[in-house]
């Protein structure tokens, strides 16, 4: 059965790609942030997972909107978001990051670049994280401007990514290492390009501060590529499955803590740091979670799109859900992620997944990446 056909209005907004995007034949979208995001080609998921793996392709995620956090009190706001402890964080570098409210929910998981040491981006998933921090900064009194600026990433990825945006940038964009962002020169600017990425196959990400140059940025990345067998795409759901890349509102929620998504290593939990959530999360640390994200293998055949959660068993009781799932044609069975409980998180252990076909599907727990 085919998804409903999604109806665009000015309410989702377009990006400085869009035009290019329409043009390259566009076949569907999913809404982040209020904004469009690719996500077909007229190509199936599997040969754009096969193209990934071997090329690159350029993605139009602009929906990865920013929330500038800049001024005197800028380093101690973002550090009262999250129990990740920035207190060595250095210009230059990116820092995936939890962000929690007071019960230790999970509020978003962005990517943080530290511009300056009064000056941060936080790169977002898809929640409204630019209210929620304007609202801590007026009930907190902190002297600080919070806005979205005129932000609008660009993701290269592929293993041939490097040489692509090598071409455009420089050679000196190759000595940049995972998570370190270095300002390019572009027409009359200087662009942040970061070694980072919603994938596990090497890339750049592109942050356009001026919407006006969107088309000028594809179009000289587009004619870089054409020996190298560009071609456009968008996450790959195969792909993200496969190298445990977490999607925010699908494997976690507000009704999450990070302990739970394995996020352990991106906690404080000693007191050495102040953050929202802190006494909730450091609770949930002593008495430990009950359930964890993992990952799973499983037989069956094919599976259908994972709209909702699907129930998992184990011994004929209800022990978990799987949150996305897909068939892989490298590994020959379907491979997803899931939340299960801790009687059955451990690798190896078997359980049955009930997908909405109605078909019972023998599978086993994984540590991601799968």
């Amino acid at each position: 059965m085919s998804s409903p056909s999604l109806a665009v209005s000015r309410r989702n907004r377009r990006t400085p790609y869009t035009e290019r995007i329409e043009a390259l034949g566009v076949q569907g979208y999913s809404i982040v942030n209020h904004t469009l995001l690719p996500k077909a080609f007229g190509r199936t998921v599997e040969e754009e997972y096969w193209h990934l793996r071997s090329s690159v392709q350029l993605w139009d995620v602009s929906c990865q909107r920013q929330v500038e956090v800049r001024g005197p009190d800028a380093a101690r706001l973002v550090q009262m978001m999250t129990p990740r402890d920035l207190g060595s964080a250095v210009v230059g570098r990116c820092f995936y990051a939890p962000l929690i409210d007071d019960t230790a929910g999970l509020i978003n998981d962005p990517v943080i670049l530290k511009r300056a040491d009064d000056w941060y981006w936080l790169s977002i998933a898809d929640s409204d994280v630019l209210l929620w921090t304007k609202g801590l900064a007026l009930g907190l009194g902190i002297d600080v401007a919070v806005t979205e600026p005129d932000v609008s990433p660009l993701a290269v990825q592929g293993p041939r990514a490097e040489d692509l945006v090598a071409a455009v940038f420089g050679d000196a964009v190759r000595n940049l290492a995972y998570f370190q962002f270095d300002c390019f020169d572009f027409l009359d600017r200087q662009l942040v390009v970061a070694r980072s990425g919603y994938s596990k196959q090497g890339g750049f990400e592109i942050y356009l501060d001026d919407s006006r140059l969107g088309t000028e940025l594809w179009d000289t990345l587009w004619t870089a590529g054409q020996g190298l067998d560009v071609a456009p795409g968008c996450p790959n759901l195969i792909e993200r499955i496969e190298g445990g890349l977490l999607s925010y509102g699908n494997e976690m929620t507000r009704n999450n803590n990070p302990l739970e998504i394995n996020l352990d290593r991106f906690c404080t939990l000693d007191g050495r740091i102040d953050y929202i959530g802190r006494s909730a999360l450091e609770k949930i640390s002593r008495n430990g979670p009950t359930q964890r994200i993992r990952g799973l293998l499983f037989d069956g055949g094919p599976c259908p799109p994972c709209g909702s959660p699907w129930p998992v068993y184990a011994s004929g009781n209800p022990v978990g859900y799987v949150t996305s799932a897909i068939w892989s044609p490298r590994l020959e069975r379907n491979v997803a992620l899931g939340m299960v409980q801790k009687s059955v998180w451990a690798t190896g252990q078997s359980v049955i997944v009930h997908s909405d076909d109605g078909v019972e599907r023998t599978g086993l727990i994984q540590v991601p990446p799968i």
